[in-house]
């Protein structure tokens, strides 16, 4: 079974974790929440225990049974370096993206000091993209961390985009995403710090995926930005 995405820099969703808490402002409205509480009510088995994290070994091998390649979203609903997920579930996760060659796997975490801590103790193929979550200034550090790790395509997420991101360093970053909050009490993201990190992307070389608007209707508020959609990635030669 695969799970089709509808977010834009993806193909495919693949949860071997659910659930999560909060760390930082941008995690206020979650959506991985809200969603997991309306699968839990629709009976779905890997939501029983809500939003509370939970390790699903039956869904390891899951992206080896697909044959055609695509890009993953690994953990759409999870944090896969929250403190709470040992190492040796984090390094099966990775061991199933190595077998799993013809994916690109993409992951994204907010706990970036876990990240630096064990990425020592992972095998970082070039199928496997590494990405940080940054909403604000003050979160910024989580970059830091994420240069100085063995993944082989480093990107980051910043969304929801909460305030001007001046001055970003990009040196090694091989991709940038920039989206706005959605959901019924999303907070609003200003054109001008959009178009900001768009700027600075162009400058630095680095592909600009710009997500979307967001908002409590995010498909009405769309994904243009300054006239055009931006749907740059990063080359599948930089891993090499």
């Amino acid at each position: 079974m695969s799970v089709n995405s509808p977010i834009e820099w993806t193909e495919t969703t693949w949860n071997p974790t659910t659930g999560c808490n909060k760390v930082s402002p941008g995690c206020k409205f979650c959506y991985a929440e809200r969603l997991a509480t309306r699968l839990k009510a629709m009976g779905q088995a890997n939501y029983a225990n809500g939003f509370d994290l939970t390790l699903h070994q039956s869904m390891l091998e899951l992206p080896l049974r697909w044959k055609r390649p695509r890009k993953v979203f690994v953990n759409s609903m999870s944090d896969l370096f929250h403190r709470d997920v040992p190492v040796e579930f984090i390094q099966k996760v990775f061991d199933v993206m190595r077998r799993a060659h013809w994916h690109q796997f993409q992951i994204l975490t907010n706990r970036s000091e876990r990240l630096l801590e064990l990425h020592r103790q992972l095998t970082w193929t070039r199928n496997i993209w590494m990405g940080v979550s940054v909403e604000s200034n003050d979160y910024t550090f989580r970059i830091d961390h994420l240069r100085q790790t063995g993944a082989r395509v480093k990107f980051l997420s910043l969304e929801p985009l909460l305030a001007l991101l001046p001055n970003l360093d990009l040196r090694l970053i091989d991709w940038v995403i920039v989206g706005g909050e959605s959901g019924p009490k999303a907070r609003p993201m200003q054109e001008s710090w959009a178009l900001d990190i768009r700027d600075q992307c162009c400058s630095a070389g680095v592909p600009f995926f710009f997500k979307q608007w967001g908002g409590v209707n995010k498909k009405k508020t769309g994904r243009v930005l300054g006239g055009r959609t931006w749907d740059e990635m990063p080359s599948l030669d930089s891993g090499l």
